[in-house]
């Protein structure tokens, strides 16, 4: 038999593995108003649902990076059930690139993304388009790194949003680009981003092989995409044609 003393450290619970979601939001001058307001709605409620879903093998730890007047990080990585919500406001530009070299800088720090965490999920939001180089520091975050194993959603807020950029970010995924235009569709988007990680931590939690990803049709919230829009307004036009006998 052992004569050690008794050492009560050696007797330490295993620490939650931490799934990160970076939230990447558009807060330009175009946001103000109702935009912004969903905005923070949606959000505060998916922050309230991801902190009843941690257990205690998992933890969701969610940052938010916003670009407007400057790019800032508004909220840290750290626990959703730790996090006390602030709300955004609008206004300035649309510095994407910089929040794209902010983001990928976070992902790629081992010390606030650490190698155990599970693949992080990156959200980008946007209403315009990008006024700052972007096209290097997009192309660094998809392609070189630890960001490039990212799983991303995108979703463009209305019809001035750059559907190309968007779409660009999410290359190499089997995500659709999302759509919103009006509140229900924004907070639709929100309900499966939340669904998405909810149903992250209950398959890594269960697998042995991590990492584990829902396809997006397994969620049973489907929110707006732009191939459906764009789906539904070529049947609008096709229908005014029959309408009035085609052009000739």
């Amino acid at each position: 038999m052992s004569n050690a003393p008794f050492d009560p450290s050696k007797f330490t619970a295993p620490k939650a593995k931490p799934l990160p979601v970076i939230l990447m939001l558009d807060v330009s001058g175009s946001m103000s108003g109702n935009n912004i307001r969903n905005m923070n709605d949606a959000v505060r409620d998916m922050l309230n649902t991801f902190s009843d879903t941690e257990n205690g093998e998992t933890e969701i730890h969610v940052a938010i990076i916003t670009f407007g007047t400057q790019v800032t990080l508004h909220q840290p990585l750290t626990s959703a059930s730790a996090i006390q919500w602030q709300d955004l406001s609008a206004g300035g530009m649309t510095p994407l690139g910089t929040a794209l070299q902010m983001a990928k800088a976070m992902i790629e720090d081992k010390d606030v993304v650490p190698s155990r965490a599970y693949r992080p999920m990156v959200v980008l939001v946007s209403d315009g388009g990008p006024n700052d180089e972007w096209k290097k520091p997009l192309s660094a975050f998809i392609c070189d790194g630890r960001s490039a194993k990212c799983d991303r959603l995108a979703m463009a807020i209305g019809a001035d949003a750059d559907e190309a950029v968007l779409g660009k970010f999410i290359e190499g995924t089997s995500n659709p680009l999302f759509y919103a235009e009006n509140a229900k569709q924004l907070h639709d988007f929100f309900k499966f981003v939340t669904m998405s990680v909810t149903m992250s931590v209950t398959m890594n939690t269960k697998s042995k092989t991590p990492n584990n990803v829902p396809e997006a049709s397994t969620i049973d919230i489907q929110p707006a995409t732009i191939e459906a829009r764009q789906d539904e307004q070529k049947t609008v036009t096709q229908s005014s044609l029959a309408e009035d006998g085609g052009y000739w």
